[in-house]
């Protein structure tokens, strides 16, 4: 249920609500909006006009509101206006920015990560992406440097100042990689690793959430709510393309998805037009058409020598490509109403 407070509730009143939440059995999420504050109370939905009753009748409460998604949390319901995701002190989003994100699929040496590092920065790219940890479909494919990978991407962010966001695979490895990244990504193949989820959910970085590849899109918004009942408010939804009965891309890049996730919830969506077609020469289509749908981010591979890419190669941008997509995408970000 969703309790909205008073314009004018004070603190007192405010921890005597939440006590009182805790003391039914429900867990509070307190969500500040830009006028009034609104808790989030989950749990046990047995009962519940009792509930709503006892809290309605508290000093503070303007009113209480069942609500009726699955996702309670990730819900519109909850929060009506869209929430911007801050990932440091000068870089957001959700808000009129289309933040975009590239690198390399997988690190693979000091020489490569930092000269892609240097050439995204210079293109415009405002987060450096690389996995560390790589899970792969063969066993017998390059799984990531790891810890190694880790600490150059770390060198990669001091050398360009962009924040990065690299993998998390399992639970054991997710408090290694929040020493060092700024972004905690899940990949398709964990995206209902509910373990996993629930771990990121207590660490308090930026998760984004990639969608897994058969999975709907309230499936989605379920597994956010996993990270998101931990604890964990700052939750990035990416549309990375799904499996369909389709060969000739990798993956069928769902474009619907943005405007009705859009609708559905306040959290940012960002769109991987890379993993999305599986082929370098859509990349950039498919960014424009993602910025025409409204996503908030967009998330690109790049790679200085595609042809020998350890993974992902085929789908891999070269940096003069990068250059001249973002180029392009200025145009379609303005025509959208949105900046780079």
């Amino acid at each position: 249920m969703i309790i909205v407070m008073k314009s004018g509730a004070t603190k007192r009143e405010k921890e005597e609500v939440l006590g009182r939440i805790k003391e039914l059995g429900y867990k509070p999420h307190v969500i500040h909006g830009t006028t009034r504050d609104v808790i989030g109370a989950v749990g046990d939905e047995r009962g519940k006009q009792i509930v709503i009753e006892t809290i309605e009748s508290m000093h503070g409460v303007e009113s209480v509101v069942p609500i009726l998604k699955a996702y309670k949390l990730a819900s519109k319901e909850v929060k009506k206006e869209s929430s911007i995701i801050q990932i440091t002190d000068s870089l957001s989003i959700g808000g009129s920015q289309i933040v975009v994100m590239a690198g390399p699929c997988a690190v693979e040496s000091e020489k490569q990560i930092i000269e892609t590092a240097v050439a995204v920065k210079q293109a415009g790219a405002h987060v450096l992406r690389g996995g560390a940890f790589k899970p792969r479909t063969s066993p017998y494919s390059f799984q990531g440097m790891k810890e190694k990978g880790l600490k150059l991407l770390a060198k990669a962010r001091k050398v360009t100042g962009l924040p990065i966001i690299t993998e998390v695979v399992n639970p054991e490895s997710a408090d290694l990689v929040a020493e060092y990244a700024d972004i905690l990504q899940i990949g398709t193949r964990n995206a209902q690793n509910f373990e996993l989820l629930k771990k990121v959910g207590q660490i308090k970085k930026p998760v984004m959430l990639k969608r897994g590849m058969s999975m709907t899109i309230k499936e989605l918004l379920m597994s956010a709510e996993y990270i998101m009942s931990e604890g964990n408010q700052s939750v990035i939804l990416c549309e990375r393309g799904i499996r369909t009965f389709e060969t000739a891309t990798r993956n069928t890049l769902d474009l619907s998805a943005i405007p009705v996730l859009k609708g559905e919830t306040h959290l940012p969506v960002v769109a991987d037009p890379s993993h999305g077609t599986g082929h370098s020469k859509y990349v950039a289509a498919m960014s424009f058409s993602a910025a025409a749908a409204g996503v908030d981010g967009l998330m690109i591979e790049v790679h200085p020598d595609p042809e020998h890419a350890t993974s992902d190669g085929p789908q891999s941008l070269t940096p003069k490509d990068f250059t001249a997509l973002m180029s392009k995408l200025k145009l379609f970000a303005e025509a959208a109403g949105r900046t780079i």
